[in-house]
């Protein structure tokens, strides 16, 4: 059985008991207020590398959430994480290697409904191709054997 944070959890659900669980263990401070307001609002999921056995938590903020809001975020949860006492994650009994992961960034989507303007394939691309050829740079076919 899976335990985050001492909560049983199917694999599906890990994101959201964790997301519950530290919301449930932060205190009731400024900071810890703060925390829970920007953690409420934010997106948490999670990934498991298989080659590392590593877990992933990510807490994907607004795009408006300020650098100082992000540092109570990180101090908070690095305080919940090392007072907390029962493991982060654990698989069976045994305590697993995690990290956590705050973060901005929103993939752009390629193809599909949804997609980001701008963000054809060929778009993607483009900034590569034009570096690769850009005025500048060396001709790695051309060498001065010919002079």
């Amino acid at each position: 059985m899976w335990k985050i944070l001492g909560k049983d959890a199917l694999y599906v659900e890990i994101p959201q008991v964790w997301k519950q669980r530290m919301l449930e263990l932060a205190g009731d401070d400024e900071k810890s207020s703060k925390f829970k307001e920007i953690v409420e609002g934010a997106e948490v999921t999670y990934m498991l590398n298989g080659t590392t056995e590593e877990h992933t938590f990510f807490i994907r903020v607004p795009d408006d959430i300020t650098p100082d809001d992000i540092q109570v975020l990180a101090d908070v949860a690095l305080d919940i994480l090392k007072k907390s006492e029962t493991p982060c994650i654990e698989i069976e009994g045994v305590r697993q290697r995690y990290q956590v992961i705050i973060t901005n960034w929103h993939e752009p989507e390629i193809i599909g409904m949804n997609k980001t303007p701008g963000m054809s394939s060929g778009e993607v691309f483009k900034p590569i191709i034009q570096g690769l050829d850009g005025p500048g740079r060396l001709n790695s076919a051309f060498n001065d054997q010919f002079f």
